[in-house]
């Protein structure tokens, strides 16, 4: 799982979102970050996580956080899945694992006995001056924003 911990500087990133705009880290110096990894767009849980979050954008960005989903996907995949459940957020298709790498939350994993390599639902909350406040490691996929915002009552 991550090498990251609370208090670290969140590594930096720059990276095409599905939409092909750059995103980098520093865009959002001044607010809190919620860069959120999953494994992949249009599945059910992925699905259930992404519309939680946008269902809530709104009270997230008043709150004063931004979001970022990251996942292997391929950025026509990402781009149906962004269109297809309205998501307001940037979503960036990482097939070569480089903000994956970075943030450590590619590695094996077992579903139903069978083991095999993939994304650990992880997300990382980055402070308006870019150190991981906090890392949450079992995302409720139907509860993310309540558990993001249980963290700042």
């Amino acid at each position: 799982m991550t090498h990251l911990k609370t208090g670290d500087p969140a590594p930096y990133f720059e990276a095409e979102n599905c939409m092909g705009q750059i995103i980098k880290l520093t865009d959002f110096k001044g607010k809190k970050l919620i860069l959120y990894f999953f494994p992949k767009a249009l599945t059910p849980g992925c699905t259930t996580e992404a519309v939680n979050l946008a269902t809530n954008y709104t009270i997230l960005q008043s709150k004063g956080f931004d979001v970022i989903g990251v996942s292997p996907d391929d950025a026509k995949r990402e781009k149906r899945f962004k269109e297809k459940y309205n998501i307001p957020f940037s979503l960036i298709p990482d097939e070569e694992k480089n903000v994956i790498n970075l943030y450590g939350v590619w590695g094996a994993k077992k579903m139903y006995g069978r083991e095999y390599e993939g994304v650990h639902r992880t997300t990382f909350i980055i402070n308006e001056k870019g150190i991981i406040e906090h890392i949450i490691k079992k995302v409720k996929t139907k509860e993310h924003t309540n558990q993001i915002l249980a963290l700042y009552e």
